[in-house]
């Protein structure tokens, strides 16, 4: 919504500048989006006068004038045709940038003359499309004059309208409010009823459902044409071109008033019945945008006895519109369904100003005001004699009144307000008052309860005035809020998406035939009434879910996955059968590049998972091989598990059958944690981490190749190195596993390294062999070692 000064200055008696405006405007909740001043670009420029404009000795389309300007006599070349002594025109200095051209303006020879500046056409100075040469201005105008002041050029308020409020389409609603607010008086409207001099011959006819109440009128004789200077204007400063003279009323009326009008040529109606109704199947409108637009039996139209002829809240009918050979118009005023307004806007397509302000609903009060408004303005500008005012049907009800106690107003905002300001506030704003209620206006159908006046007041005073009052402590619960389960959940969910894994929250449930693929299917666990047919069975493990995921990515060409989820698995119905998982899968399927990648995958994998394990707080584990459930590879899987019956997480490649059942490429590797299954943390004291301790001494390393069983894993022979002597021996690691030639048959050479690290001084060669001898002997105890030959 756009509008001037000095329009608001035709409602509102005020002194207040446009920055005063803008500052009351917003602080009481109209949000002001942009103030655009004319006139300060063209703050440089100001009035001249010609004294003297001869003939350019060196060009025959250029004179050379000697001007009076507000920088005194300067000689300035001129090429424009009405150059000449006497002319009053706008002068622009040299420095100053002429927004018509883009240039910026410097002191030049111009075949030979210099020019100390420019003379402007309208053009130029963009307040007219075109232009035959310099502005010619009125003789008796002040030389240094400014030009923003000389041509009205005036500061244009630019505001979103909220959808609540469509008083504020119309000048006078923003009036209204800013005199609430104390900017100034509103002034009263001094519109009269016009008396009509003989009956309106055309007949109106509504449909209730398309058009609640229609009113109109016939003007005869009037002289349409261009309207007057004052009235283009004003229409020009808020971004609308004036068309001619009674078109240019109803847009004048739509943006003073928020009333929306139409004109008809009544010489062009067929028939002496005018009717809003509703659309029939086939019609046709051919709209002023010079569009057709089919109508709907869902969309109010206007019908003379041709048919269709407009859309009514919408737009015209070309067929009607007005010319400069009207003699005889049609007013209309009526008031339309807000919500199938909306609709025939998102259906047409058209989102005209009209079609804007029904939406949103107009006033249902100003129908005959606004008729009567337009019928004494044409009057005024064409002439004409104006017939009765002809309406039919009935407005919505008004506004119901609304209980109200003062008291409410500082029990919900706050604000210390006292009842007689309250009130005067809400008489402003138009409200009946009495003691116990407040009726609403008919133009402020928003306001449906006590909240909706406390807004209004709060508004009014000003939301800076609202009081800043802290809301209460909240005493805070003894302990921790989680327990140690969602900790863990947080804590998986934080590690494991810092390590590069995307997480996705997937269905409890599957199809059966996968949930049989990891185990489950059980009756217990389908169903009876699925969410869909592909999601029947509660899921025994996330991995299925997990899988199908990548596969979607992989045919969509993402197929380098890492994915994780935490959530509930099922085994059965049973209270302890729901158990807590952390499920990662990784899908090793990186774009082709000549730098080839390095490393196993599944190192990569259980790196990730000993790194979350660590992070929950599970103690040491065992790897054991070989006991996987089915839907692992046999080869490339192991348990870990807290001494032989707890399996804390299971880890490795899947296997291809599932893969293939599922329709997923592999390789693909995952873990799958039971967050259930790690053990709490006892509680105890608050225990510091120890000081680090490093030896001043330096390390030494021994090599040591075992002969063990083929089916030994290596930790099992890790474990009991390190316990040979936990003072000495710092760590242990396998570097070689070896089988073949020279090593006898059922069995491997495993090859450790040991980090000795001394504490206290210096080992000596007797002590580096006892240490290593004990070394060999817990390896022979623990699986039967011996050192290789």
């Amino acid at each position: 919504m756009k509008f001037t000064l000095s329009w608001l200055k035709e409602h509102l008696d005020t002194t207040a500048t446009v920055d005063q405006v803008v500052t009351a405007m917003t602080m009481a909740g109209l949000e002001v989006e942009h103030v655009e001043d004319p006139g300060a670009k063209l703050a440089a420029f100001s009035v001249a006068r010609i004294v003297e404009a001869v003939q350019h000795p060196n060009a025959d389309k250029l004179r050379v004038c000697q001007v009076d300007t507000k920088d005194g006599r300067l000689e300035i070349v001129c090429g424009a045709p009405n150059a000449r002594a006497g002319l009053t025109t706008i002068y622009a200095p040299i420095g100053a940038y002429v927004p018509g051209s883009g240039v910026t303006l410097e002191a030049r020879p111009v075949r030979g003359v210099v020019s100390n500046g420019m003379l402007c056409s309208a053009k130029e100075l963009e307040v007219a499309e075109e232009s035959d040469g310099i502005m010619e201005l009125s003789g008796d105008l002040a030389v240094g004059a400014l030009a923003a002041e000389v041509l009205g050029l005036e500061a244009v308020i630019d505001f979103e309208v909220t959808p609540n409020r469509p008083d504020w389409l119309g000048v006078r609603g923003i009036a209204r409010d800013l005199a609430a607010a104390g900017l100034g008086t509103l002034k009263p409207d001094v519109t009269a009823p016009v008396a009509g001099a003989y009956p309106c011959p055309i007949e109106i006819a509504v449909d209730g459902d398309a058009c609640p109440v229609f009113a109109g009128r016939l003007i005869k004789g009037v002289k349409n044409g261009p309207s007057p200077a004052w009235l283009q204007r004003r229409l020009i400063s808020v971004g609308l071109r004036p068309i001619n003279a009674l078109v240019d009323v109803t847009n004048l009326i739509s943006i003073d008033r928020a009333r929306p009008l139409h004109v008809y040529d009544a010489a062009k109606l067929e028939g002496d019945i005018i009717e809003a109704r509703l659309g029939r199947d086939g019609e046709q409108v051919a709209a002023l945008d010079g569009k057709t637009y089919a109508v709907t039996p869902e969309i109010c139209v206007i019908a003379d006895g041709s048919g269709a002829i407009g859309i009514g809240g919408v737009m015209g009918g070309e067929s009607t519109g007005c010319s400069d050979a009207t003699t005889d118009v049609f007013v209309e005023s009526a008031w339309f369904d807000p919500i199938r307004t909306a609709q025939t806007g998102r259906t047409t397509g058209i989102n005209s100003d009209a079609q804007y302000r029904f939406a949103r609903t107009v006033d249902p009060a100003s129908v005959t005001p606004g008729l009567e408004l337009a019928t004494s303005l044409i009057l005024e500008l064409c002439g004409g004699v104006a017939s009765d005012v002809k309406i039919t049907g009935h407005p919505p009800a008004p506004p119901m009144a609304i209980t109200f106690d003062r008291d409410f107003v500082k029990k919900l905002s706050g604000l210390d307000v006292d009842a007689a300001r309250i009130d005067d506030i809400l008489t402003r704003l138009g409200f009946e008052v009495d003691s116990h209620s407040v009726t609403p206006p008919s133009w402020r159908r928003d306001v449906e309860g006590r909240a909706d006046l406390v807004e209004e007041i709060a508004r009014i005073e000003g939301f800076d005035a609202l009081p800043s009052t802290p809301l209460p402590p909240i005493t805070r619960q003894p302990g921790g809020a989680l327990t140690v389960r969602q900790v863990r959940m947080r804590n998986a969910r934080r590690a494991l998406a810092a390590r590069g894994y995307a997480e996705t929250v997937s269905w409890s449930f599957m199809r059966r035939e996968w949930a049989e693929l990891f185990g489950g299917g059980d009756a217990r666990l389908v169903l009876s009434n699925p969410i869909a047919s592909d999601l029947d069975t509660m899921r025994p493990s996330t991995l299925g879910n997990l899988i199908d995921a990548a596969a979607r990515n992989a045919r969509k060409g993402f197929a380098d996955a890492a994915l994780f989820e935490v959530g509930p698995n099922f085994r059965g119905d049973e209270p302890g059968d729901q158990w807590t998982a952390v499920t990662a899968l990784i899908a090793p399927h990186a774009p082709k590049h000549w730098a080839k990648t390095s490393g196993d995958p599944l190192f990569d994998l259980k790196g990730d998972l000993l790194a979350l394990l660590d992070e929950l707080g599970a103690p040491g584990l065992q790897v054991v091989q070989g006991q996987n459930a089915g839907w692992w590879h046999p080869g490339r899987s192991a348990r870990l598990q807290l001494g032989p019956k707890v399996v804390i997480a299971e880890f490795g490649e899947l296997h291809p059958r599932v893969l293939k059942a599922l329709a997923a490429e592999g390789p693909m590797l995952a873990f799958e944690i039971n967050l259930d299954a790690i053990p709490e943390p006892k509680r105890r004291g608050v225990k510091t981490k120890a000081a680090l301790d490093l030896s001043t001494l330096m390390p030494l390393r021994r090599d040591f190749a075992f002969l063990v069983g083929a089916g030994t894993p290596a930790g099992d022979l890790i474990r009991p190195i390190l316990g040979a002597d936990k003072a000495l021996i710092a760590e242990a690691r396998v570097f070689d596993v070896y089988q073949g030639q020279g090593v006898p048959e059922g069995m491997k050479s495993v090859a450790v390294e040991v980090v000795v690290q001394p504490r206290e001084k210096t080992l000596t060669d007797a002590e580096i062999e006892g240490l290593s001898g004990r070394i060999v002997a817990a390896a022979d105890k623990a699986v039967g070692a011996k050192l290789r030959g």
